[in-house]
């Protein structure tokens, strides 16, 4: 199901409100506006954004998602 979700930019430096756009999960909105695939779960230093989003008169939801942690060899 096709939502609309508020993006935010949780990187250092980043000072904004959002940007809405129409997706079918949190991930995919992630995706549509950091061009990076980023993932629920992982630790503080790899924030990189907070997504809102709302069932129509239902409580905003908002889900942290963090950059993948790069494989090591």
């Amino acid at each position: 199901m096709i939502r609309e979700y508020r993006v935010v930019d949780c990187r250092a430096g980043a000072d904004d409100e959002g940007i809405l756009v129409k997706a079918a999960s949190p991930e995919a909105a992630a995706l549509l506006v950091f061009d990076e695939p980023l993932m629920r779960g992982g630790k503080s230093p790899d924030l990189r954004a907070r997504v809102y989003s709302r069932t129509g008169d239902g409580p905003l939801s908002m889900v942290r998602l963090y950059a993948r942690a790069a494989r090591q060899s």
